[in-house]
C-alpha cells in the first residue's frame, strides 16, 4: 500500500491504462478544458475545480468513487484499482490525488506533465511536454 501520490509520465500512464483493465484515467480539468482543449482518449471527466464558482468540487471524492464503482471497481478489487489523474500541467491533479489518498484510495498516480505541459518561452503549451506533446491518443468535442 502506498500512502502518497505516485508521479508518472504521460507515456507510462498510457501503458498502465492499456495494460491494467482496472486502471481508470480521470481528467480533473474544468468542463471547458475537457471539451474544447481536448482530453486523453478513454478518460473520464471529474472536475476538481469548475465554473461557475471556480472552487474545489466538494463532491470530488464521491464522484471518483462512483466512477470506480461504476464498472472498474473499488468494490470488486478492493481499494487497489489504480486511479490515474491528469490536468493541464500536473498541479491540480496532484492536489486531487492527495485528497484521494487522504480518503482511502491506495493506488493514485499523477501524470506529471499533464495534458498540455508547462509554458515554453513564448507562453505556449504542448511544445515542451504533456500528453499531446508526446503524441498519445486524444480527442476533443
Amino acid at each position: 500500500m502506498t500512502s502518497e501520490v505516485q508521479s508518472i509520465s504521460p507515456a507510462r500512464a498510457w501503458e498502465l491504462v492499456e495494460q491494467d483493465p482496472r486502471a481508470v484515467l480521470i481528467d480533473v480539468r474544468s468542463s471547458m478544458e475537457y471539451l474544447f482543449v481536448g482530453h486523453p482518449r478513454g478518460s473520464v471527466h471529474v472536475a476538481w475545480i469548475d465554473a461557475p464558482e471556480w472552487t474545489v468540487n466538494p463532491h470530488f471524492v464521491t464522484e471518483v468513487r462512483q466512477v470506480m464503482l461504476g464498472g472498474i471497481g473499488l468494490e470488486e478489487h478492493d481499494r487497489d484499482a489504480p486511479v490515474v489523474l491528469i490536468c493541464r500541467s500536473g498541479k491540480r491533479s496532484l492536489e486531487a490525488g492527495k485528497l484521494l489518498i487522504k480518503n482511502g484510495f491506495d493506488v493514485v498516480y499523477n501524470i506529471d506533465e499533464g495534458f498540455e505541459g508547462e509554458l515554453d518561452e513564448h507562453h505556449h503549451r504542448s511544445t515542451v511536454g504533456g500528453w499531446r506533446y508526446h503524441g498519445l491518443p486524444w480527442e476533443q468535442c
